[in-house]
């Protein structure tokens, strides 16, 4: 692929798939870990974990948007690498459940830094357009590989190894994620058409909320996290108590979630060519309102089983999938290319404002009342989220094909060289 014979991008790709695997062993393990210092509550304990996150990528990422034209952007990715790097290595060394908060604050602010930054970078390094829209490609890709296998090799790790050894993974892939961004040639970022910091951070925000199809893109977050919530906070606890499963168990089962996600990421890219990405996003929110209200009657009913959690559990990642794909391209489609940075990290905080109304519904309501109640509540909020996007989103935007027609102005001018992206397939 022409895109891969791009060296710097491809160090840059590298370093992406690492981090990932390195995220996604982090995953495993903190669930692990909740339940060896909380047991019954682990939910809870992960919960407001998963919600201290949501809070530092809510409020940092908007900030760091708006300040990364001002640093050395090679230098700041390698060094949120080695603090993420450095704070997963402290976490098997805690021994109260505060220790895990201040960790995951830390850990979760050089994340929020680091993602906006990262995906900033991307449009300068791959600047022909066909080719930077497999690089949205790519990077969903490598995104599901790593639902889907990182459970894979934790659930294989875990049957001789205590899952503290998976911080020391996580750790050592951060690192290296470091060095591979160290060798890459990155240049410095083009000026924001916003001169204060405090306008390139409500840029994004303005442009969501003034843009049809980024409002619906908005409602069809609050879909994504609600369905998420469950498989993310819920599946250790519902494994361990109801299914009375190992520490093996819960990686295999998140590993069904990621196993749905890859199936819908193989076909997606030829789907998209011929469908607007509107009716392959509705349809992805239908499918998540189904995987949730069968995942309530799952545990209302007292059906509970392996192969029926797991038939749900890979739904629901079929159906994220179908959102988050074509968000990248949407995006790119909504606004002049200067505008990028700040249109994700709009997305980026938005998506998580969603998981931080999510998150604490699945951990704080159901270890408080139950599954029952806390995963209705949030059937609920993925059956508003869908309407949602249904009308905002304008049926006409988008008709037919992947093409996408663009009915709004977009709120930063580019130069007219930029302006074709703007009717370009999302």
């Amino acid at each position: 692929m022409r895109l891969f014979a791009i060296r710097d991008y491809r160090r840059l790709f590298s370093a992406q798939v690492i981090a990932l695997f390195g995220t996604g062993l982090t995953t495993v393990a903190l669930g692990l870990l909740a339940y060896d210092l909380a047991g019954p509550n682990a939910g809870l304990v992960l919960g407001t974990a998963l919600t201290i996150k949501m809070v530092m990528y809510v409020v940092i990422a908007p900030l760091a948007a708006a300040y990364v034209d001002r640093l050395p952007r090679r230098t700041l990715l390698v060094i949120l690498d080695v603090v993420r790097g450095s704070v997963v290595l402290a976490l098997p060394l805690v021994a109260e459940v505060w220790h895990i908060y201040v960790l995951i604050g830390l850990l979760q602010a050089a994340s929020a830094a680091f993602t906006p930054t990262f995906q900033a970078v991307i449009p300068d390094i791959v600047t022909d357009e066909s080719d930077y829209t497999r690089a949205l490609s790519a990077s969903q890709v490598a995104s599901t590989m790593e639902s889907l296998l990182s459970p894979v090799l934790a659930a294989v790790a875990l049957t001789f190894m205590s899952f503290n050894w998976l911080f020391l993974g996580t750790s050592a892939g951060f690192l290296l994620s470091g060095l591979l961004v160290l060798w890459t040639r990155i240049p410095d970022a083009r000026p924001s058409a916003h001169t204060k910091a405090w306008d390139k951070a409500a840029a994004g925000i303005r442009t969501f909320l003034r843009t049809p199809r980024l409002r619906g893109v908005m409602a069809l977050n609050l879909v994504v996290a609600a369905a998420g919530s469950i498989v993310v906070v819920n599946t250790v606890n519902y494994v361990r108590d109801e299914l009375g499963g190992s520490q093996s168990g819960v990686a295999w089962m998140l590993a069904a979630s990621g196993t749905g996600t890859l199936l819908a990421a193989l076909v997606l890219p030829r789907v998209l060519d011929r469908i607007a990405a509107r009716t392959v996003m509705t349809t992805g929110a239908g499918i998540l309102v189904g995987g949730t209200t069968a995942a309530v009657t799952l545990i209302a009913a007292g059906l509970t089983s392996w192969a029926g959690t797991a038939i749900i559990w890979t739904v629901i990642g079929i159906g994220m999938a179908l959102i988050i794909t074509p968000t990248g391209q949407v995006l790119r489609a909504s606004v002049a290319r200067n505008a990028i940075p700040e249109a994700f990290a709009a997305q980026f905080s938005l998506s998580h404002l969603a998981w931080l109304i999510t998150y604490p519904i699945a951990g704080w309501l159901g270890t408080s009342v139950g599954f029952t109640v806390a995963w209705s509540v949030l059937a609920v909020l993925a059956a508003a989220g869908a309407f949602g996007a249904l009308v905002l989103w304008p049926r006409h935007d988008g008709r037919g094909t992947g093409s996408m027609a663009s009915p709004v102005t977009p709120t930063v001018h580019a130069p007219s060289g930029d302006r074709s992206s703007l009717s370009k397939a999302a």
